[in-house]
């Protein structure tokens, strides 16, 4: 869309009107170019009364002499082409964006599949020996739910014991229950036994 439109507003300057090549034609045989410019098929030009036109020609052989006839003044140009960088570009650059964007959306989704198994391998700091620590002991009354997160104690103390069968850590445990009950209190005593911040 945007090549288009590039092409449109560099190839069509301000002030001139496109006629149809039959319209020129009569306006060449009544005297009204002044004179034109051709580049390949394009004839750009501008009448008697300042107007400036443009239009494109098949081959015709006669144009010129014609032309010639009528006094008009001719100018021949190359036709303009682009370098051979754009036409690079514009062929291959397509795919190459499509191949990049395959690439990156196929690392995604590979690093996507292997954060399930480096949940024990964060680069956190270990908190200082000095700082206190909740465990167990100050956690009372939940025996049933100590015992339940016992294994992912074990897990955060030893995680390659549990990779070596397969296992999997899941991303997080979820505590439910009544606000005031130690659920916060039962996250903190986890981390404090199994030693991690």
């Amino acid at each position: 869309m945007m090549i288009l439109l590039f092409n449109l507003l560099g190839t069509q300057k301000k002030g001139e009107t496109e006629i149809i090549f039959s319209e020129f034609m009569d306006r060449l045989n009544a005297g009204e170019v002044e004179e034109v410019t051709m580049k390949g098929s394009v004839i750009i030009g501008q009448l008697k009364d300042a107007k400036k036109f443009k239009t494109y020609a098949a081959e015709y052989p006669e144009l010129v002499r014609t032309l010639r006839e009528k006094n008009v003044k001719i100018t021949v140009k190359p036709e303009e082409q682009n370098p051979w960088y754009w036409n690079l570009f514009f062929s291959y650059g397509p795919i190459i964006l499509l191949i990049v964007l395959w690439v990156m959306f196929m690392r995604q989704m590979q690093t996507g599949g292997n954060k399930a198994l480096s949940f024990g391998k964060a680069k956190a700091k270990m908190v200082s020996e000095k700082a206190v620590k909740v465990t167990f002991a100050d956690v009372a009354g939940i025996e049933e739910a100590k015992a339940e997160v016992q294994e992912i104690i074990d897990f955060l103390k030893e995680p390659q014991k549990f990779q070596k069968l397969g296992g999997k850590i899941p991303k997080g445990v979820l505590l439910v229950g009544e606000p005031g009950t130690g659920k916060t209190l039962l996250a903190r005593a986890i981390a404090g036994e199994a030693g991690v911040p």
